[in-house]
């Protein structure tokens, strides 16, 4: 039976459609909409559907003979959160939590699907050769005074990333300059910019302390590096081991063009 995909935005359901592909297996893709490229259309069979269409989600499965499902891609938080149009089935799941956070709503989504008999999967399912591996991965290390910052800035995010809040901050001068909510790694780094007033800030990047890679899995690429160049930040902490990495080769080359520094380590356990 096939597994089934649902695409969220950015490059990771299509390198995991590609990775099918050469493994030679056969994988359904379920496009958001609002979020996923026309590009996965290339590569496997499509169904599109609305974010808050969890029945025809359902029916899809069903129709398709999907008992498997990995969820790949960013769904933004803030649009689930301000615009989603919710059907009969999500409104009652909707009804029934207590958090709209990331664990409360698709925790509950993968409780009403294994009702159904579909079992969500790893994320990484299909890419644990990109998770990211211990070290660093740059020309450059870290000098003392950016470790000093990361290793402040793992406190808060592995705290911020326990809350279901966020996964990033933003450090400079192993101050707090700015944490992630819903608006993404992206904005935050800019927001952080316009409040540090030119002091080189960190990037802080952690996983959830959920022994799972179901979902809301970081993802780090070229762009990340591209608004850390545009932002002034000199160096990104991310987790080992559970941390995608998109397009490393050319992540890597940037970095190093402008002497950043990305480091990987193993994640907090406090």
């Amino acid at each position: 039976m096939p597994i089934g995909l649902i695409a969220g935005n950015g490059r990771f359901p299509v390198l995991a459609l590609e990775a099918a592909r050469r493994a030679g297996l056969e994988v359904v893709a379920i496009g958001i909409k609002e979020e996923a490229s026309a590009e996965i259309e290339q590569l496997a069979r499509t169904h599109w559907i609305s974010l808050g269409q969890l029945s025809k989600l359902i029916d899809i499965c069903k129709s398709e003979h999907i008992t498997q499902i990995m969820m790949c891609g960013q769904v933004k938080h803030a649009r689930i959160f301000s615009s989603i149009v919710p059907d009969w089935r999500l409104v009652k799941l909707l009804a029934s939590i207590d958090t709209k956070n990331t664990e409360g709503l698709i925790g509950a989504v993968a409780r009403v699907l294994r009702d159904e008999g579909i079992e969500l999967v790893d994320s990484t399912l299909l890419l644990k050769d990109l998770l990211a591996p211990e070290g660093v991965l740059t020309r450059r290390k870290p000098a003392p005074e950016e470790l000093r910052d990361i290793e402040y800035g793992r406190k808060i995010a592995g705290a911020l990333a326990s809350l279901d809040i966020g996964q990033s901050v933003a450090i400079a001068d192993r101050a707090c300059v700015a944490v992630e909510a819903m608006e993404g790694t992206d904005a935050m780094l800019r927001r952080a910019a316009s409040l540090a007033e030119g002091k080189p800030l960190r990037l802080v990047k952690a996983s959830q302390r959920r022994k799972h890679l179901l979902f809301d899995v970081p993802v780090v690429g070229p762009q990340t590096i591209q608004v850390m160049i545009e932002t002034n930040t000199t160096a990104l902490s991310i987790d080992a081991g559970r941390t995608l990495l998109i397009d490393s080769r050319e992540l890597v080359a940037m970095a190093d063009q402008k002497e950043l520094s990305v480091i990987s380590k193993p994640p907090s356990v406090e």
